[in-house]
């Protein structure tokens, strides 16, 4: 339906952008999902939320408004997504490996539901994933699971290791959905190709606590052939106004 946004900036309450939103049940999740989505055609964004934030995030935080121009001269359409983080990884009273196993059914719901989905709206080809801080991850993993279907990867101040989120477990599941221990391991030769195809932008400050580790990934994939942009930014560099900033020089390719 159509969405019309009805918040002003000053009262901090929602996007004055106009987009639509829609949503269904999903089996592979066994609850509705939501989605936000504004413009008429271009790339197609999926943009994550933070730690437990839902379809309506971006909109609140204004990065419609940010992006405005993308998406009205037809540059860029964005997809606003909802998770399933409460039943995933921050359901602490299932253990880590059934918590994976949830995150990858929401990677099934992504492929098989709501990038097709996407496409019948806007059948652009390009596809951007896009996450600041725990969306960082999402953004992150999901495009390099799948990389012959997501184009370029906007990683900001993101962890890239799940392994803090297992208390240091790892099994089939908790390594698929890692990103820190299956490029490492990586040996299909279509994958990799496919990643060097991908422009994969990876922003961090340097005062944040993940530094080192955004420094550690970035050279993960580089030994595996597999380029990308490592954008050091000053200070903490891990909220909101920071990210608009990076969206709006990243969201086109690294500079």
């Amino acid at each position: 339906r159509r969405d019309r946004g009805t918040g002003r900036r000053g009262d901090r309450v929602s996007t004055r952008v106009r987009g639509h939103h829609h949503s269904w049940y999903s089996a592979l999740v066994q609850r509705h999902m939501h989605v936000r989505w504004f413009g008429h055609g271009g790339a197609r964004l999926l943009a994550f939320p933070t730690t437990m934030g839902d379809h309506n995030e971006w909109p609140n935080r204004y990065m419609p408004d940010v992006l405005h121009e993308h998406i009205h001269k037809g540059w860029l359409q964005l997809w606003c997504l909802g998770t399933n983080h409460d039943a995933s990884w921050y359901d602490k009273s299932v253990h880590p490996g059934e918590r994976a196993w949830r995150h990858l059914q929401f990677d099934r719901y992504l492929t098989d539901e709501l990038l097709p989905f996407t496409h019948h709206v806007n059948g652009n080809p390009y596809v951007i994933a896009a996450g600041a801080s725990f969306g960082a991850f999402h953004a992150m993993s999901f495009g390099l699971r799948h990389p012959t279907r997501v184009n370029r990867i906007i990683g900001m101040s993101g962890t890239y290791d799940i392994r803090g989120m297992t208390q240091e477990y790892s099994d089939g599941n908790v390594y698929a959905c890692n990103p820190f221990e299956f490029i490492p391991n990586e040996w299909e030769q279509w994958r990799l190709d496919a990643m060097r195809r991908q422009d994969i932008i990876i922003a961090i400050g340097k005062g944040d606590p993940h530094y080192q580790q955004n420094l550690d990934f970035s050279g993960m994939l580089w030994r595996k052939g597999v380029g990308n942009a490592l954008r050091e930014w000053e200070g903490f560099a891990h909220d909101w106004p920071y990210w608009e900033q990076m969206m709006l020089r990243y969201v086109g390719g690294h500079d």
